[in-house]
């Protein structure tokens, strides 16, 4: 971890390098929602971000962002470039819905010789200790309001489960005065009453950072009957939200607080079978009322990517973070598609004539890390595998501790990344102190509880800071840092590649996704097809060893399957081939030409 840090000057809006933290304005929003470990957060520091792919050209001196990474780390980083820059966030964080979403995962062929060709991947857990989630959001919507520009806007997706714990933590850090829209999302859901009417809305809270927020008006269409009650017009145009008008100046009925747009299911082009997913219609609504094209657009509980998405058809610049790779690898995939259509659709443009200014679209774009090792996919399987690689005894979800051994608590520890002391705030919230109490009266000279950290990485005072937070009570700590301490330890079985150079050809002839083959039960024999455990190929013909710049992208369309056999241009150097699987695992690599 880099040991740069920053103070961002409030009044002056002055950067000064190298020095302590940053600050935030103070909070001034009433009323304030309590809670169990409630911890004021008034300052963070700088995390590097490493460079990984870059995809397309820039445009106008932009090309937009992906990071993978926790989003705190994340914000943390963008604040250096971007505090009181960007447009418009809108996020949709877990719901606290005590529910674990799974992504299904098909092969295209026929292959699994025990009939096995699809299952379902853990992508990520809605599962959280005591008040937790209400401390985990709290500390993004503070960072969130600092990124924001002044005339800039917050949208939050939630439902039924925390959102009147949501509103006031809102009012609390924008101010009550800045809330313009409680939005419902009516969607068709038919589902069983089970003692209740069966929920089939979702809230969005609308707030603005300032009283001078942007807002584009949105118009919705009328029906006929409509039309002739107040005498209105058909208005022409290929916009559905724009063909009616009251008269020849109005553009129709604004946009009420109520939506009523289906949810992706069955067959629809947009599915990606993310869990959760939203609609493009969704996004393209909100994207266009609070934000105008070049501005920024920001996301960082991405997901598959739908923000991107419509904010890249719309002429938007936007930037993406998750902590889930999987959900980095279906947007890169996402957003290479429609950048191609978009590049077409440019190049078509300029042939024709036309007195319309034409759009400009920022198709390019990076892909980061924060603070992370490469050493698992998916951080909610990775407590399954270092419980299980360490022989802990686990707990039930929902406790403190994740598992037990040798008569210590064991608590994993943020995984990809390094530990930090913000991250024992969970822990020091939700000691159970009355219990401590008791132990220490009835053994004085005892420690009230034994803890191991598991750690992928940790700050030095790690330890000591835990000790000193749970005083008067004595407690026993140790720290286990994996990378460090346990670097013989095997968390994914690597992939493998068979790659040739045959005349002018690059050919992938057999590849091997170890993870993906062990969870269809398959050997490597077996294998009748490499390319149906293929999700995409990436060529970088002249790599630079550091960050991969594919110029050949090989991303099938449904049904169909990558080719594996490319034409290799004649300036190649050392090529670098990144194969991803179904799982989003990948393989990188590097073959010599010439």
């Amino acid at each position: 971890m880099s040991n740069e840090q920053l103070l961002i000057d409030v009044p002056n809006n002055r950067e000064i390098q190298t020095v302590e933290d940053y600050k935030f304005e103070p909070i001034k929003g009433y009323p304030m929602l309590h809670w169990k470990g409630k911890r004021p957060f008034t300052s963070t520091q700088y995390y590097p971000a490493q460079l990984k792919e870059v995809h397309g050209d820039e445009v106008n001196g932009w090309r937009n962002k992906i990071y993978w990474g926790d989003n705190l780390q994340v914000m943390s980083h963008l604040l250096k470039e971007f505090r009181g820059k960007v447009n418009l966030v809108y996020i949709d964080p877990p719901f606290d819905s005590k529910a674990e979403y799974k992504k299904k995962i098909s092969l295209n062929g026929q292959q699994a010789t025990n009939n096995l060709n699809s299952f379902e991947e853990k992508q990520y857990t809605d599962i959280w200790t005591n008040d937790e989630y209400l401390q985990f959001i709290y500390e993004r919507l503070i960072i969130i309001r600092e990124l924001l520009s002044e005339d800039g806007s917050f949208y939050l997706h939630c439902d039924w489960h925390k959102y009147h714990h949501l509103r006031c933590i809102i009012d609390e850090i924008f101010g009550s005065n800045n809330f313009q829209n409680e939005i419902i999302w009516s969607y068709r859901k038919f589902a069983r009453a089970a003692g209740h009417f069966p929920q089939s809305h979702d809230n969005i809270l609308f707030y603005s950072k300032s009283s001078n927020n942007l807002f584009n008006p949105q118009y919705v269409g009328l029906s006929e009957s409509t039309l002739k009650r107040w005498g209105g017009k058909k208005r022409g145009g290929k916009d559905p939200s724009n063909r009616y008008a009251t008269d020849e100046d109005s553009p129709g009925a604004a946009m009420p607080d109520v939506w009523d747009i289906p949810l992706i299911i069955g067959e629809n082009p947009q599915k990606t079978n993310y869990p959760t997913q939203k609609p493009e219609a969704l996004l393209e609504r909100i994207i266009k009322a609070s934000s105008n094209p070049g501005d920024i657009v920001f996301d960082c509980f991405m997901g598959s990517g739908t923000t991107q998405a419509v904010a890249m058809k719309l002429g938007r610049r936007f930037i993406g973070a998750d902590i889930n790779l999987g959900a980095v690898q279906i947007t890169t995939k996402r957003l290479l598609a429609i950048a191609s259509e978009l590049n077409q659709q440019n190049q078509q443009q300029e042939l024709e004539v036309s007195e319309e200014e034409p759009t400009t679209y920022y198709t390019g774009f990076e892909v980061y890390n924060v603070n992370h090792y490469d050493v698992f996919r998916n951080p909610i399987q990775a407590k399954d595998l270092l419980l299980e690689a360490l022989e802990v005894n686990p707990l039930e979800k929902g406790n403190l501790f994740d598992g037990e051994k040798d008569g210590r608590m064991i608590k994993i520890m943020p995984v990809n990344r390094i530990a930090a002391r913000a991250d024992l705030n969970e822990l020091i919230a939700g000691f159970d102190y009355k219990a401590f109490e008791k132990r220490q009266a009835e053994y004085p000279n005892k420690p009230v509880e034994k803890i191991t950290l598991i750690c992928m990485g940790h700050e030095p005072d790690l330890k000591g800071q835990l000790e000193k937070e749970a005083r008067p009570f004595k407690i026993d700590v140790e720290v286990v840092d994996v990378l460090r301490d346990k670097s013989n330890l095997e968390f994914k079985r690597d992939s493998d590649a068979k790659i040739t150079i045959q005349k002018q050809y690059l050919v992938i002839e057999k590849f091997y996704p170890m993870n993906l083959l062990q969870k269809l039960s398959l050997q490597q024999e077996n294998v009748e097809d490499w390319r149906e455990l293929v999700e995409s190929i990436m060529i970088d013909w002249n790599y630079d060893g550091a960050v991969l710049e594919p110029k050949d992208v090989d991303i099938p369309d449904r049904n169909e399957l990558v080719k594996g056999r490319y034409k290799i241009p004649d300036d190649a150097g050392t090529i670098a081939v990144k194969i991803t699987d179904l799982l989003s695992e990948s393989l990188i690599k590097e073959v010599q030409h010439g």
